[in-house]
């Protein structure tokens, strides 16, 4: 679901919790006047809030983040969780991360007392805050975040939300108990220390209530939650070392595509992680490979541009050479011609196995902050040809046929069941043909009737030698870090 999608359901679900039930929350960055709709139904803080008031438990993890000045997001975290635990909730600011890393979960989870059916949690790459409400048409959130100029005044905004049920929202709830019971303190940092004390903020959570049973069954699909947790000193009470589960289970998924890996990424980064998707193109002649980017990154500073740019560039070569042609990677832009920023987390591998996460294809996701993603297997199986477009016996299932073709719809501008998308080859040629279309269309002066769809080849301004020199160092050591055990990185395995 998109930003306003999810903003809506979760606005709905709120305001039905009654007295005793449970609100947990886990953000990267959180505006509290972030608000939910059009219709002055209030701001995600007013929300919560308001649940807190009327007896609801409400939890929330924020990451304690680094300076605004920095382009982070300290104040608003902080707002954000003042303004529940004003209200009579609980919110406390999460630094318990390895050096120069965050907590980038972003997950709901609403726990009924007596009504278990309707236990939900939320779990994807949508923090609560500016920019993200947005929707397929992408016209951006009226309330932006500062980001690059070329996204314009009104940053249009691409993301995944997914909505889980089921005995997996148990599992959801034990990812927020383990990091809110890790007694470990919320932050080393002295001058936090200092600025806690003045503040009188808490530095312990209170108990959380007894875990309720498992919601019952619903539908046909087995979720199974990837997460990533970074190694570092003093480890975690349920993570001595370190987890890397977003890692392997993206590595088994892709010893096993034959056909088609569909992916929308911030980013992918990283020759290491570029590398697993490298080793299956070069393994399997027929397998191709679609990767929808943001066009330009987020920020456009300096000396923030070309650390993103390098990063990049490299894994995009590395595929390049293992895939040739049956590479596909993309930007999007809305019918004005502005580039619409990616944000969303989401893999389909040869229509069976689908993940939608918090977690990014590259280094510091896989191994250095703290993730959440959740891969989705169905067990209905879709009955249009190819029934088996991997031809290994797994057959296509509903769920991650639907996904991607959504996705691609999105982008083509075409109805999500259009049958031109059934087939994944088939798909791949005609997003080629789209932004071939388009991007003939811009170099020709944008003359005549804009061709349907918003993709556009990808391409990267050329860095100089110097630049790049440069912008590698502060890559591979600050945007993209390596969160693994020193014997991991020699085996160079995660």
């Amino acid at each position: 679901m998109h930003g306003s999608t999810y903003f809506t359901a979760l606005r709905t679900a709120v305001s039905q919790l009654e007295p005793g039930d449970l609100l947990l929350f886990t953000d990267w960055r959180g505006d509290p006047d972030e608000r939910l709709s059009d219709d002055g139904a209030g701001s995600v803080a007013e929300l919560f809030s308001a649940a807190a008031a009327r007896g609801v438990d409400v939890r929330g993890l924020l990451w304690y983040s680094h300076w605004d000045r920095l382009a982070f997001s300290a104040a608003e975290n902080r707002n954000l969780g003042d303004a529940v635990t004003q209200a009579g909730g609980e919110c406390l600011l999460d630094m318990r991360v390895r050096v120069g890393g965050s907590h980038h979960q972003k997950f709901v989870v609403l726990r009924h007392r007596e009504r278990p059916e309707r236990d939900v949690a939320y779990v994807g790459g949508i923090d609560l805050c500016h920019s993200r409400r947005d929707d397929e048409h992408h016209g951006g959130d009226p309330q932006r975040q500062p980001m690059a100029a070329v996204y314009g005044p009104r940053p249009p905004w691409h993301d995944v939300m997914v909505a889980l049920q089921g005995p997996v929202v148990r599992d959801v709830e034990t990812v927020f108990r383990e990091r809110w019971d890790d007694p470990s303190p919320l932050t080393r940092n002295p001058y936090h220390w200092t600025a806690e004390r003045i503040r009188g903020e808490r530095r312990k959570g209170s108990p959380l209530p007894a875990q309720l049973p498992d919601p019952p069954a619903v539908g046909p699909s087995s979720v199974q939650l990837l997460r990533t947790y970074p190694n570092r000193r003093g480890g975690y009470p349920f993570a001595p070392h370190g987890e890397r589960s977003v890692a392997h289970g993206y590595t088994k998924a892709l010893r096993r595509a034959r056909c088609l890996v569909y992916v929308e990424d911030q980013y992918l980064w990283s020759t290491e992680v570029a590398q697993t998707f490298a080793e299956a193109l070069q393994r399997e002649p027929g397998l191709r490979l679609i990767a929808v980017l943001p066009h330009h990154p987020d920020q456009d500073g300096r000396f923030s541009l070309p650390p993103n740019l390098v990063g990049r560039e490299q894994a995009v070569r590395l595929l390049r050479e293992a895939g040739a042609d049956r590479v596909a990677i993309y930007g999007v832009e809305n019918p004005a011609g502005t580039p619409i920023y990616v944000h969303a987390k989401v893999c389909v591998v040869d229509d069976v196995w689908a993940t939608v996460g918090s977690d990014n294809f590259n280094r510091r996701s896989w191994t250095h902050d703290s993730e959440l993603s959740a891969a989705v297997l169905d067990s209905a199986v879709d009955t249009r040809e190819p029934r088996d477009p991997a031809g290994q016996g797994d057959l296509a299932r509903t769920y991650a046929r639907e996904l991607r073709m959504a996705l691609m719809a999105e982008h083509l501008e075409l109805s999500p069941s259009d049958p031109r998308l059934v087939d994944p080859h088939h798909a791949f040629a005609e997003m080629q043909a789209a932004a071939d279309a388009l991007q003939t269309w811009h170099d020709a002066g944008r003359v005549g009737p804009r061709p349907a769809g918003r993709l556009r080849p990808l391409t990267d301004p050329p860095l100089t030698k110097w630049t790049e020199r440069w912008a590698t160092v502060a890559y591979r050591t600050v945007y993209d870090p390596d969160g693994r055990p020193r014997s991991l990185r020699r085996r160079r395995t995660f």
